[in-house]
């Protein structure tokens, strides 16, 4: 018993059938396009048949009238043969694999088989049939043929899609927009001023940030902190009343929310927290502590001028005020007015430049052609009252929206041009705001420094990040193709989430880009962040840029990536973040 042929030839593509345009006369309106005619699903039973006796293919007018084949083309029922390559011309591209498959199994084992496949009109529509493939067998049991009964299914199968797609966005689309704090299970700060505003636009309020810190008077660890602030937050959480609300603030802060409370409610509310906290004793690991706390308690109204996260610097502040002043909580009636709340926190933000609260840690980027170390990530971090190195996101959200963070992003600029300067085989990335890049003053200063510092610029690439923020496009250009003009590269950070978007790519000379890590993180086991990767990677190679992918934690996710073509992969399993000095040396500033 032979079996078919299995190499069925490929399909043409599917030719456009563009009507002639007519020529118009003056003032003559245009005819409409003509559109192909609607399809009306069949319900009747077609056919065709298939004889290798002669290589032969006939069918049913109505499978012919199913494909969208002439009439005339067609003659008697049964009466005309077709080759092969004309039927699988009109099996979907996707199906044809499993067409033949289910023909040669027919063929093979003399048993009736069943499948379901789509088929492609004439006009390039497409439909869904059932199909039932019988062998045609002699006397002597020899398979001659295959007879196919098909069965118009496209109301089912497209309601089948429907559930499968839908089943599928369900599973890739964020159940809640407000994300925990992995440290503390609260709102996060951006979640936490997200709710101050539904608050606000609803009535009044106020808002309570609470300081938590370890009794100093045995040897703590930053472990502690963690510990004690996670504790903290399960305690404040039992004294909260149903309305009220829990975020993560900052380092050893937390925030409440008390909507709709009078300012005498929210008084009694901030005291019971504070005296909670201050004397109940904490179960650390392998210990007993007390902590020290403070509190600042701000009000606000409904439809104030003050923003969420206005309102959360002033309370922060307040805390602050209480720690000075040896008082559990100081309060804000009104918040304080927008030119001396920026004033202030410029003065904080000149008073951590001035008494070196800022250092520097850097992250080592592995390239995986050479499978090599070339360059590092220069990561800001905040020292806080006891030394300890701290996330400084907060300082730069806040930063970012007083219009402060020039100066900042200046600081980490100028010492890593002197690290860079200190260590000429390394390179370094730089992360600069996105308001800092549209600053005007930007490409004249860091010019400068390029001048005083006598660095190599080939070892620096300027990552632009929160692109959103970019107040003067013409100026950011500006000094994208200055620092490129210097040698220098120019990256584009969290490309695929957050503001980033495919526009930069035009409007920047971009060298290298960032996948964000959220993609990144669990890619092994997640079939849509694998074909988001993917994509991202295909555009920025069309692009003739580099890749970066963040957040890489196992060897299986570096192998995927690797796969994918990705560059260079950053992450805890090519290294964590290091104070700079284990690089081999310090940033000295040199005298200007």
């Amino acid at each position: 018993m032979t079996a078919p042929d299995e190499r069925f030839p490929r399909p043409r593509a599917l030719r456009n059938r563009l009507a002639r345009r007519p020529r118009l006369t003056p003032n003559a309106a245009p005819k409409p396009a003509h559109l192909p005619e609607a399809r009306t699903p069949v319900d009747d039973e077609v056919w065709f048949l298939y004889m290798a006796d002669g290589d032969r293919v006939v069918w049913s007018d109505g499978l012919a009238v199913l494909l969208g084949m002439p009439g005339s083309d067609l003659g008697r029922p049964g009466g005309v043969e077709f080759t092969r390559a004309l039927l699988t011309r009109h099996v979907h591209r996707d199906d044809q694999a499993k067409a033949l498959g289910s023909i040669t199994r027919a063929w093979t084992t003399r048993e009736s088989v069943r499948t379901t496949v789509r088929l492609l009109r004439a006009d390039g529509g497409w439909f869904d049939v059932d199909c039932r493939l019988e062998p045609i067998a002699g006397h002597d049991g020899v398979v001659s043929g295959i007879r196919g009964a098909l069965r118009d299914v496209s109301v089912r199968e497209r309601a089948r899609r429907e559930v499968a797609r839908l089943t599928r966005r369900g599973e890739t689309v964020q159940a809640s927009i407000i994300d925990p704090d992995p440290a503390t299970g609260l709102l996060t700060r951006a979640r936490f001023a997200d709710e101050i505003d539904r608050a606000q636009r609803r009535g009044g309020g106020a808002v309570l940030v609470v300081r938590v810190e370890p009794d100093r008077t045995g040897a703590t660890r930053q472990d502690d902190e963690a510990e004690l602030l996670h504790r903290a937050a399960r305690v404040l959480e039992g004294l909260a009343q149903p309305d009220n609300l829990l975020g993560r603030a900052g380092p050893n802060e937390i925030s409440v929310l008390l909507p709709g409370a009078s300012w005498a409610m929210a008084r009694r509310q901030a005291d019971l927290f504070v005296e909670a906290l201050r004397t109940q004793p904490f179960v650390l690991p392998d210990r007993w502590v007390h902590a020290r706390v403070w509190a600042g308690l701000v009000r606000f109204r409904p439809d104030g001028e003050a923003s969420s996260h206005d309102l959360l610097i002033d309370a922060e502040h307040a805390w602050r005020q209480a720690r000075e002043a040896g008082r559990p909580v100081v309060l804000v009636p009104d918040p304080v007015p927008a030119k001396d709340r920026q004033g202030s926190y410029r003065d904080r933000v000149a008073a951590a430049l001035g008494t070196d609260r800022f250092t520097l840690f850097a992250q080592p980027i592995l390239e995986l052609q050479t499978n090599r170390v070339l360059r590092h990530e220069l990561l800001l971090r905040v020292l806080d009252e006891n030394g300890t190195p701290q996330s400084p996101i907060q300082v730069l959200d806040t930063a970012e929206r007083l219009d402060a963070v020039y100066d900042i992003d200046l600081w980490v600029v100028e010492h890593a041009l002197a690290l860079a300067a200190s260590l000429p085989t390394n390179a370094f990335q730089i992360n600069l705001s996105g308001r800092t890049v549209g600053d005007p003053r930007l490409t004249a200063e860091v010019e400068a420094l390029f001048d005083r510092y006598k660095v190599n610029a080939e070892q620096l690439t300027f990552e632009i990040t929160e692109t959103a923020l970019i107040s003067n496009l013409s100026e950011a250009r500006h000094f994208a193709d200055r620092i490129r003009d210097l040698g220098c590269q120019l990256a584009l950070d969290d490309f695929g989430s957050g503001y980033a978007s495919f526009r930069y790519l035009r409007i920047f000379p971009i060298d290298l880009v960032k996948i964000d890590g959220e993609y990144v993180s669990n890619l092994v086991n997640s079939a849509q962040d694998q074909v988001l990767v993917q994509a991202l990677v295909q555009v920025c190679q069309a692009y003739g840029i580099h890749t970066v992918a963040e957040y890489v934690q196992d060897e299986p996710t570096l192998r995927m990536l690797r796969e994918f073509g990705v560059d260079f992969v950053q992450g805890y399993l090519i290294g964590r973040p290091e104070p700079v000095s284990t690089l081999g040396a310090g940033t000295r500033l040199r005298s200007s």
